[in-house]
């Protein structure tokens, strides 16, 4: 008797992503629904289909030494580098007690991002700043950096960007107030289209004393335009 094909991982991790209304859309993490062992399955499987990619541009990967690989370096640097953030649960981000009840200001950044358009897969290269009046808890200042790259590890569109890693600080914090603030160069712009190389793209979010201060945000975007220019002058 002949046995049942067997479904392609991708199609596996599909079905409980949709038995559990869980959304995939491309800056979405799935990880919760992927078992042991499943990501090599899904490397292997996207090995595959970049060869028929590769193919598919007429490129002779049999006698072209350079590209013999290239669809198992790119499966790999998809599932494990540039897109990591859908594939492995969020980093651990202990926080502590705000026991001195601290209530002052304080920013860091800039944090180095790198992500990529949504659209065309296109490089997004950048900073982050991220602004916090505490409530009753402090996050180690390392997993600011540890967050923001897991958010930006996934296609992304930098509007929805700055909201996810918002929400993810909120939930983490509870703080009085909030502030993220991204701003990138997208490789859609300047490698293709209009090949516009000086533009930057700035996005912001604002909650709590920093949308409702207008003290708070002036001092906000103060430090914000200090740290970047003892970055520049390092």
């Amino acid at each position: 008797m002949k046995q049942p094909t067997r479904q392609p991982v991708s199609a596996r991790i599909r079905a409980r992503l949709l038995a559990t209304n869980s959304p995939f859309t491309a800056n979405d993490s799935i990880a919760i629904a992927i078992k042991p062992g499943e990501l090599a399955q899904l490397e292997r499987e996207l090995t595959d289909k970049m060869k028929d990619v590769l193919n598919t541009l007429v490129i002779d990967t049999v006698n072209d030494a350079n590209t013999q690989r290239t669809a198992e370096r790119v499966a790999r640097m998809y599932l494990r580098e540039l897109f990591r953030g859908r594939y492995e649960p969020p980093p651990v981000a202990t926080d502590f007690p705000n026991t001195k009840k601290l209530d002052e200001m304080y920013v860091v950044g800039p944090i180095t991002i790198r992500s990529a358009c949504s659209h065309h897969l296109c490089p997004v290269e950048g900073s982050a700043w991220c602004g916090v009046i505490p409530g009753g808890r402090v996050l180690g200042l390392s997993k600011f950096a540890r967050l923001a790259d897991w958010v930006m590890s996934r296609p992304q569109i930098q509007e929805e960007a700055v909201i996810q890693l918002a929400d993810l600080l909120e939930d983490q914090l509870k703080p009085r107030g909030l502030a993220v603030i991204l701003r990138a160069r997208h490789a859609c712009m300047t490698w293709r289209g209009v090949r516009e190389h000086d533009t930057v793209m700035t996005t912001s979010v604002m909650r709590g004393i920093f949308r409702d201060g207008p003290a708070a945000r002036t001092e906000l975007l103060a430090m914000i335009g200090n740290s970047q220019g003892a970055s520049q002058c390092r």
